[in-house]
């Protein structure tokens, strides 16, 4: 199976900030419908659910979220200015100079995402060197004060404008983090042959800013074991020494080992890294100093449950230019497929 463009650009290019995953939700159900039973809970994600051939009813978890980090308008002047409440964790050197939608009850307005400083022309050294912070920006949507009050309301969702482009065997957009994950478990139910196993697929919410979707299901669902797709970095670019690359692109799908929300459970590690073995599909093995997945959130319900993540390595995380290798997401949707038929099989008991 080769790498879907038309899918992956419609999921990336789709709004969707935390709390607000609407139109991400709507291509879920619509992808999933054919293959299985769809409900969304209260908090807005999305369980998909499959039954599988044994009478055993284990239950197996994938997670993969819907939501993007971004903003909401907190704050409009009487000039028609809008401030912003951040979504998840931006890097203000990343913000400079973007163009965004604001997304109004009446649709999309553009506008552009810009410092309050003055030009460079009129800057002092010390000005030039002093560091840019979130709260320094602000959107312009070409509007004047009564108008912008009028069309746009405090807590509507801001998004980058960034289209879906392919380069190469490359592909970037915004919001790979994480709409290439709903992709790979899409693709991945798609194509696994017939499972004994009972399958949960959660397209969750609010991920990005602090697991919330992936507890409040884990917590419904109660499984046996629950597999986060979630993006991870791939810093294989110039000036990053070798050792801080964590991953690298076009050199196959990533079993995680740990990162701050969780130290995966050896035995489905084990287990993922068998399957790519046996298979012949491409993997590394990645240890991530910072940052978490929808693992860390379902990993301690219950008493505790088995928790693993497959990542697919990215590079430019949390800016406009998220960046995937075909291969990867391929060989990521092949592993996860071969899972799906053999989760049966795991032993995760200590």
């Amino acid at each position: 199976m080769s790498m879907d463009d038309i899918l992956l650009a419609r999921l990336t290019e789709a709004h969707g900030v935390p709390g607000q995953e609407d139109q991400v939700r709507q291509i879920v159900i619509e992808e999933l419908a054919g293959e299985c039973e769809i409900r969304c809970d209260s908090m807005g994600n999305v369980i998909a659910f499959r039954k599988g051939k044994s009478s055993a009813g284990k239950k197996l978890m994938l997670a993969a979220h819907m939501d993007e980090i971004g903003f909401i308008v907190k704050h409009i002047d009487d000039k028609g200015f809008l401030r912003l409440q951040t979504l998840g964790g931006w890097d203000p050197r990343q913000m400079a100079s973007q163009r965004v939608f604001v997304h109004t009850q009446d649709g999309p307005l553009p506008g552009t995402l810009m410092a309050s400083q003055k030009p460079k022309h009129m800057l002092t050294p010390e000005e030039m060197n002093k560091a840019l912070q979130v709260q320094n920006y602000f959107v312009d949507v070409g509007l004047g004060g009564d108008e912008a009050k009028a069309r746009v309301k405090i807590g509507d969702m801001v998004t980058m404008n960034r289209a879906y482009q392919r380069m190469g065997k490359l592909a970037t957009c915004k919001a790979m983090d994480d709409r290439v994950a709903l992709y790979v478990m899409i693709q991945a139910i798609r194509k696994a042959a017939e499972h004994e196993v009972d399958l949960y697929a959660v397209a969750t919410v609010q991920e990005e800013i602090g697991l919330r979707g992936a507890a409040a299901s884990g917590w419904s669902i109660h499984p046996d074991v629950v597999v986060a797709l979630d993006i991870t970095l791939a810093n294989d670019i110039p000036g990053i020494p070798e050792e801080d690359h964590v991953t690298k692109l076009g050199k196959g799908t990533a079993l995680k080992l740990m990162d701050s929300s969780l130290i995966c459970h050896p035995k489905v590690v084990d287990h993922f890294r068998g399957l790519a073995d046996r298979n012949g599909i491409a993997y590394q093995i990645e240890v991530l100093p910072m940052g978490g997945t929808d693992a860390g959130g379902v990993q301690r319900l219950h008493g505790g449950i088995p928790a693993f993540t497959l990542s697919i390595p990215t590079r430019y995380v949390h800016t406009v230019n998220e960046t995937v290798h075909e291969a990867d997401v391929d060989s990521s949707v092949e592993l996860l497929a071969r899972y799906i038929e053999d989760c049966h099989t795991g032993n995760y008991a200590y």
